[in-house]
């Protein structure tokens, strides 16, 4: 196989098991807290000890990153997706296999490192072999990976009641070994380097994302960076700032509602927390519309700025909402939701479609990952602090209000549209 993500059905096939891979990397997840309860009590866990398995795979992403980054560096991206889908394979069997804490943070770390390695690996592919329609894949990789949040956080009760919670938790394990059989059967030949440029085959089709108005830049940053060893240029390191800051805003905020979201509902709105849990559901699914939506304006020529503030906009409407108009929570919930996967979707198009090289995109793809997990690990127990120290949630939303209003700015500036050289004078 020529290119991996190149024309006719190898292309094709490639996506399809890179979509499955996606499916899989956030499931093991939210397949946890709905039944958290059940957990605690059978391994008789205190609300800090529970509390701790569902950070650790965040903290992984953080610290992991860095050597995710060297083993895909060393394994190339189709090995190091397997060694992902490994990984997420033993760690839910860990998880759930002995009822006791330390196997089950073992498990936990486990299927953690194994998500940071996808983390990393899945962009470079997409930067690689769909650089001409990475805005459009980028979104469905982000949207699949909130169809499986979604699935996960709705089914596992269910499995639970039938079959108990360590064979519901473990069940997800079964979507890992269908995306190992199908990426195995999709990947091309390894052996390809490393730095192959971004750009892809020549003669790849224009699809949605080809038309943005940013996609020129990267032609000629490939060509500088075409002999020798890249390296990330000074354009590319300043863009790796700002989406430092960006995507930790993102994540900071994305994990600490997702933990605390249902009660701050509980708490602004007077409802139980079964019917907290119901209303915080839109914040996960609506997530494939902004996933799905962002390329989408991409490829209709939407400047990229404007895409990227609509959704900053729509992130600030549910804390900002739920101080001013709390009975509209349902509404402020889905459209931080659409938010959320859509302002994912832009970071990584951005990584994608302005990195010289592969190389330099697994580079800045893992720092900015580095950069933003670290703060998403801190970030839903700095919340609950706040909370418990001014005893209310007011101070904590606005509190995530100016989180994403850094966030913002941050972009507003990422995604300017680069500069272009002007004539040379006689």
């Amino acid at each position: 196989m020529t290119g991996a993500g190149g024309t006719g059905h190898a292309g094709g096939f490639l996506l399809v098991a890179l979509l499955l891979v996606a499916l899989n990397l956030r499931a093991p997840l939210t397949s946890l807290p709905p039944v958290v309860g059940q957990v605690s009590d059978a391994l008789d866990l205190t609300p800090a000890q529970a509390g701790l398995l569902t950070s650790v795979p965040v903290l992984c992403f953080a610290l992991f990153t860095p050597l995710a980054s060297v083993l895909v560096a060393r394994m190339g991206p189709e090995r190091a997706v397997l060694v992902a889908v490994a990984g997420l394979f033993a760690g839910q069997l860990i998880r759930s296999a002995v009822p006791s804490l330390p196997v089950a943070l073992i498990g936990t770390a486990v299927l953690g490192a194994g998500i940071t390695v996808g983390n990393v690996a899945v962009p470079v592919v997409i930067a690689r072999d769909f650089l001409r329609r990475s805005a459009a894949v980028t979104g469905a990789y982000s949207a699949m990976m909130n169809v499986g949040s979604a699935l996960a956080t709705t089914l596992t009760v269910p499995l639970a009641l039938v079959w108990g919670w360590q064979w519901a938790l473990a069940g997800w394990a079964a979507l890992a070994v269908v995306a190992f059989v199908l990426w195995s059967a999709a990947i091309r030949p390894v052996g390809a380097a490393d730095e192959t440029p971004a750009l892809g085959a020549a003669d790849e089709t224009p699809t949605v994302g080809a038309a943005d108005a940013h996609r020129p830049a990267v032609a000629p940053a490939v060509g500088a960076r075409h002999e020798g060893r890249p390296q990330l240029g000074r354009p590319v390191a300043v863009l790796v700032a700002l989406l430092c800051v960006a995507f930790a805003g993102q994540s900071s905020a994305y994990y600490a509602v997702t933990a605390w979201l249902p009660q701050i509902l509980h708490s602004q709105l007077g409802v139980d927390v079964a019917a907290a849990g119901g209303l915080a559901a839109p914040f996960q699914l609506t997530a494939v519309l902004g996933s799905l939506g962002a390329p989408f304006a991409l490829g209709r020529r939407v400047p990229m700025r404007a895409v990227a503030l609509v959704f900053v906009a729509l992130w600030i409407a549910l804390p900002a909402g739920m101080l001013i108009a709390p009975g509209a929570a349902v509404v402020w919930v889905a459209l931080a939701g659409v938010a959320q996967g859509g302002n994912f979707t832009v970071i990584f198009t951005l990584i994608a479609q302005r990195s010289p090289s592969v190389a330099a995109a697994r580079r800045a793809s893992a720092i900015i990952q580095t950069v933003g997990y670290l703060f998403a690990a801190l970030a839903p127990t700095v919340l609950g602090a706040v909370r418990t120290a001014s005893g209310g949630w007011t101070v904590p939303l606005l509190g995530v209000v100016g989180v994403l209003a850094v966030m913002g700015v941050t972009m507003a500036v990422a995604t300017r549209p680069p500069r272009t050289p002007g004539p040379r004078r006689a």
